[in-house]
């Protein structure tokens, strides 16, 4: 069997980076049903899920950033501009999942409503990086 690939084609990630990708969608959007939960019944033990749940998607996606980091440098010019974007939207995510985790250490009753707009948007930012990042899986790529 020969692969047929071309200089420009999209290539897969490489396994560890789709792994440490795979986290920050699911803590995010986990963060993002406890701040709805919260907010509908004022249980403080929902924060502290959310608390948690930011900084396992902080922790993940930050391993991940830097792998894109490292990837945007190690790669040829022909997918630079599909690697800046992936990059620039895994750094927005993981920077507003930063303010959204100071967010989350105040107050209880005090991170609403910010706590839900916050973790909706880092939310939808790490479905775009997944989106973005999982894309450069191909089929039939193999004869």
């Amino acid at each position: 069997m020969v692969a047929l690939s071309s200089p420009g084609a999209l290539r897969p990630l490489h396994p560890l980076h789709a792994i440490l990708l795979a986290f920050p969608l699911p803590l995010f959007a986990g963060a993002l049903l406890s701040d709805l939960a919260y907010r509908s019944t004022y249980h403080v033990q929902w924060a502290n899920f959310s608390s948690w749940l930011i900084a396992g998607g902080l922790f993940g996606g930050g391993f991940a950033v830097l792998w894109a980091l490292v990837n945007l440098f190690r790669r040829g010019p022909a997918r630079k501009g599909r690697l800046a974007l992936y990059f620039v939207v895994l750094l927005a995510m993981w920077g507003l999942g930063l303010v959204n985790a100071l967010v989350h250490a105040k107050d209880a009753w005090a991170t609403m409503p910010e706590a839900v707009y916050l973790s909706a948007v880092t939310t939808l930012l790490a479905l775009v990086a997944a989106w973005i990042g999982y894309s450069g899986f191909q089929s039939g790529g193999v004869r």
